[in-house]
């Protein structure tokens, strides 16, 4: 099949302007209710990705990814989060954005179109063949991304894509390719809109799938996140209570807080 560029076709629906408020959002909606669909379909090429970087990451390697744009400001968001979700050290899952911290928050012109940064920003993570590298791209057309792919393949390092387009380049740079054919956005060419809520989804499944894989959840439970504020010590506290029949809450948060999660606190009355 030759590479469309779908995520740059023109919306289904026109003059927006002159829809009511109530118009617009609900074919907004409408439109994002067929995003789980497009992700249902993609779950072959996921489960490949997170196998994959599960085994990795078993073996002592990180998880990268890198982006541009919506896109990378997607995969920070993920990989901030893993830390106090899981209890995992920071830099075990690493985030990077063509034009750095800046565009995290504005955007820096033409940083996507810089096919040789992308590698550079890699490794300044002294990143090697035990990590994984996975490149999200909306258009599976952004060169900072395909560059950083094309070079970890040159030096065996595992890679990985998440885009919008069926048959992309990005998907050509990487071992496992992950497609979400989400069609046009509701604003012509919006990728921030659906596109962005599919790969959203799908670094969630990612993550949480490898986190559990990697043993940092126990039956349902967060036993290992970081207790950063009171909401997640009273969590804890009852998880710690659930966990090993302690009925005085607070003797669990004591304890709790004395190990610092809830799995090394019940470990601690083993």
């Amino acid at each position: 099949m030759a590479f469309q560029k779908i995520t740059e076709q023109t919306s289904y629906y026109r003059q927006l302007e002159k829809m009511s408020v109530g118009e617009l959002l609900r074919n907004i909606n409408q439109e994002d209710k067929t995003v789980p669909v497009a992700v249902e379909k993609a779950i072959p090429q996921i489960e490949k990705l997170a196998e994959t970087a599960a085994d990795k990451m078993l073996m002592g390697g990180r998880l990268f990814y890198i982006g541009a744009g919506t896109s990378g400001r997607l995969g920070i968001v993920d990989a901030s989060e893993c830390p106090p979700t899981y209890g995992v050290p920071y830099g075990l899952v690493i985030g990077i954005i063509a034009g750095g911290e800046k565009a995290i928050t504005s955007a820096v012109e033409f940083a996507e179109d810089d096919k040789e940064q992308g590698w550079k920003d890699l490794e300044q993570f002294d990143v090697s063949d035990k990590d994984v590298v996975i490149g999200i791209a909306a258009s599976g057309t952004t060169p900072y991304v395909i560059g950083a792919l094309e070079e970890c393949r040159k030096r065996g390092i595992v890679t990985g894509s998440i885009s919008c387009n069926p048959d992309s380049p990005v998907s050509a740079a990487a071992d496992f390719p992950i497609e979400v054919v989400v069609g046009p956005e509701f604003v012509t060419g919006s990728t921030r809109m659906k596109s962005g809520t599919a790969q959203k989804l799908v670094l969630n499944m990612i993550s949480t799938t490898v986190m559990i894989q990697l043993g940092r959840v126990e039956d349902n439970k967060m036993v290992n996140m970081q207790l950063t504020n009171d909401k997640l010590v009273d969590r804890g506290t009852k998880m710690l209570m659930e966990k090993t029949k302690i009925s005085d809450y607070e003797k669990a948060r004591q304890l709790l807080l004395q190990y610092g999660s809830v799995k090394k606190a019940a470990d601690s009355l083993a």
